[in-house]
């Protein structure tokens, strides 16, 4: 008979009921046995125990107790359902087992040691071991001892504050990242690139940022919408992510502009590389509500030190850079360049200038032969838009026509260019054509091919004589509106040619519909066609095919050599156009050469593809040994550089040139005549993003400042002097122009 009233104890306390009425004996147990007491209050211990289980029920809180190795006693029936357990497996499962082990999470590695401690603690916040959804409790505890004063386990609460949390890490979301995207926001951005900065300065080491702005996203938000806008955005956002491959590196700073940060980055070419590949996969078409929407993107470059060491240099730096990317006909990247400050303020009086230049007959066309490859006979002629400014002379089109673009002059520049191509075109001989380049922006202007009409009228040019050259641009808006023009257009009788094309925003789809009477194959894939383990004569092969079966005629520009040309010849290209056969002419050379009804030309020029050459006249460094030579560098290439200044240099001889902004280039002389020399890199130039070249690495300031007055010596293995002065020490070893003159 004693065994049975030990069972039903043993029963009682793993039923809910049963646990509670012990748990609430503890609690009203004389404060002589525990350190902490029960409750003072009033009423009989089955009141108390209907309260505890209403309050349990409630849902607002939870009991727990432990004996003295740690193990469950009692824990509130909602916790059992929450954790799908049954009373018998809790009494024999250690308190800690109830809440998951989160790494790095301090409270979960504080909990061991406070019990082992044998402490009180009071909500500490603890991760439940509950499948599917997170949930959080704030745990309490208080240790309680028997009569003689031994540690007998512990008794205390938990409250569920799942949904307090949430609310916190959305109020901290809504804080730092952009809610639209999911990116990074400004703030956060702000003081990451500011925390990053701070340590690379004392370790010195490099950080990239990249600004990207999108390009006629306006024009989607006006037409589609505000809703289409954000629709676009978060796609260009997932775009990001994917082409760079960490989203806590990008942010979107507002409306259409987004920054990346690049820790320990500073290789131009790298950065070049994924500049290029954003602006690639961001102007592949959109699917925006059922729409098809093309933009584009311009992405401005700079790396701390090199141009900026706190944030707000760098990313006004970058900025700037961004500026001049667009500026240069968007679509690109541009890295800083401290003469980008300069460049903008001369942009601007461009712009000032550029308003009076019709006014003042400033405008000027030049028209460059159209040959038929098989032949050598001139076809046709391109006309050519050129600004003869009365200070500077020739303007080249690729810097004033994005101004006129931005600044509505666009229109007026077109159509001064139409008529008087049209009226010169008249008087030209036999079947010649004359091809004129059409701006996107003319193009989606609806009264377009009324102007072509009263073009046509006031010129006489017969229309079948005229070849408008559109580029791919013109289907960025993909409506009925630009299907109704390119309608009109043929109708009127002109001829359509499809300008750079590959370069940007292609797709078969307009080449299916759009009418279409040539494709002409842009000049980066001619250049590269010759050169070992290109794929571009695979793609101009495609080019020509895909024409061929369209029935349309297809023109190679920019060809320059006689590898390219013969290349093109075999690839069946029908017609070329580029220095091989003639640079552009004025009309009354192109009169004076097609007199006898026909111009055939002989094609000339290298025999093979080298890398492009740029003219220029420009002071740089020279160093040799402990000195440095003031010359100038007359033109410059990917692998070497003609220099000017420097007498009686032995080939082999080497130099580093400081082309300034930390930019040194190791090279070696392999020609020298007289004043001149030519000199060939240990390390090829990149592309600068704007159709110029600069080093992949460049040489921070801090090793400037530690090496004197540069850091070229370095390079070479030399020790800049301590006194900074590169010209002292031993004599120079060669005579420069001004030595010369002296002498």
């Amino acid at each position: 008979m004693p065994a049975k009233p030990a069972r039903e104890t043993s029963r009682s306390a793993t039923t809910p009921e049963g646990g509670a009425r012990r748990f609430l004996e503890r609690w009203t147990s004389s404060k002589a046995d525990m350190d902490v007491g029960g409750p003072d209050g009033f009423g009989s211990p089955e009141e108390a125990q209907s309260l505890l289980r209403n309050f349990e029920e409630s849902g607002r809180g939870w009991f727990w107790a432990t004996d003295v190795r740690g193990f469950l006693t009692y824990l509130s029936p909602p916790v059992l359902t929450l954790l799908k357990k049954e009373p018998s497996e809790i009494c024999s499962q250690p308190f800690l087992d109830l809440f998951s082990r989160v790494e790095n999470d301090a409270s979960q590695r504080t909990l061991p040691f406070i019990l082992t401690k044998q402490s009180k603690f009071d909500d500490l916040l603890l991760q439940a071991a509950a499948d599917g959804d997170e949930v959080w409790w704030s745990v309490s505890g208080r240790p309680f001892r028997d009569r003689a004063g031994n540690f007998a386990g512990y008794r205390g609460s938990g409250t569920d504050i799942t949904n307090m949390r949430r609310s916190a890490q959305d109020t901290s979301k809504l804080a730092t990242y952009d809610t639209l995207t999911g990116l990074l926001n400004r703030l956060n951005m702000s003081k990451l690139l500011d925390a990053t900065l701070s340590a690379f300065k004392v370790q010195t080491r490099a950080c990239a940022i990249m600004l990207i702005d999108l390009d006629r996203f306006k024009q989607v938000n006006e037409t589609l919408g505000h809703p289409a806008g954000d629709t676009l955005l978060k796609q260009v956002a997932e775009r990001l992510v994917k082409t760079v491959g960490d989203k806590e590196k990008i942010s979107r700073l507002g409306g259409d502009e987004f920054q990346i940060i690049l820790p320990d980055v500073e290789d131009r070419s790298a950065l070049g590389d994924l500049a290029d590949k954003i602006i690639r996969n961001l102007s592949q078409p959109y699917s925006v509500d059922g729409f098809r929407c093309i933009i584009g993107a311009s992405v401005g470059i700079a790396v701390s030190p090199f141009d900026g060491q706190g944030t707000e240099d760098l990313i006004r730096n970058a900025d700037l850079a961004l500026y001049a990317a667009k500026g240069s006909g968007r679509g690109r990247f541009r890295f800083y360049s401290s003469d980008l400050l300069q460049a903008a303020e001369e942009r601007r009086i461009l712009e000032s200038d550029l308003r009076d230049a019709l006014a003042n007959n400033e405008m000027e066309l030049a028209y460059q032969p159209i040959v038929d490859s098989k032949s050598n006979v001139v076809s046709g002629f391109e006309a050519l838009l050129r600004w003869n400014h009365p200070e500077r002379g020739l303007i080249s089109p690729s810097l004033f026509v994005p101004i006129a673009e931005e600044t509505d002059l666009i229109g007026a520049l077109g159509i001064w260019a139409l008529q008087r191509a049209c009226t010169e075109a008249v008087h030209w001989p036999g079947k010649l054509k004359v091809a004129v380049n059409v701006s996107p922006v003319q193009f989606a202007d609806g009264s377009f091919p009324k102007a072509i009409e009263n073009v046509l009228a006031t010129s006489g040019l017969p229309p079948a004589k005229l070849e408008l050259e559109i580029t791919e641009g013109v289907f960025l808006q993909d409506s009925a509106d630009t299907d109704s023009i390119f309608a009109a257009l043929k109708k009127i009788g002109v001829r359509l040619a499809l300008d750079d094309f590959g370069t940007g925003y292609s797709s078969l789809g307009y080449l299916k519909n759009a009418p279409f009477d040539k494709i002409k194959i842009d000049q980066s894939f001619v250049r590269g066609a010759t050169v070992p383990g290109s794929r571009n004569s695979a793609i101009i092969a495609a080019i020509v095919a895909l024409a061929e079966a369209l029935n349309m005629e297809t023109t190679a520009e920019g060809v320059e050599t006689i590898d390219q040309l013969s290349l093109t010849r075999d690839l069946r290209v029908s017609h070329v156009q580029g220095y091989v056969y003639s640079q552009p002419v004025d009309n009354e050379t192109l009169l004076a050469n097609c007199s006898d009804g026909d111009w055939t030309i002989e094609p000339t020029g290298p025999a093979v593809q080298r890398s492009d050459r740029y003219a220029m006249f420009r002071k740089i460094a020279a160093i040799h040994d402990n000195h440095c030579y003031d010359i100038v560098l007359r033109s410059l290439s990917a692998t070497g550089a003609l220099i000017d200044g420097i007498y009686d240099v032995p080939v082999g001889t080497k130099f580093v040139l400081d082309f300034g902004d930390g930019q040194l280039a190791v090279s070696t002389v392999v020609r020298s005549t007289g004043s001149q020399q030519g000199v060939e890199f240990e390390e090829r130039l990149v592309n600068d993003g704007n159709g110029g070249l600069c080093t992949n690495r460049r040489v921070s300031p801090h090793m400037i400042a530690a090496a004197g007055s540069s850091a070229a010596f370095l390079s070479l293995g030399a020790h800049s002097p301590s006194n900074g002065d590169s010209h002292r020490g031993a004599l120079p070893v060669f005579r420069t122009v001004n030595d010369w003159k002296a002498g």
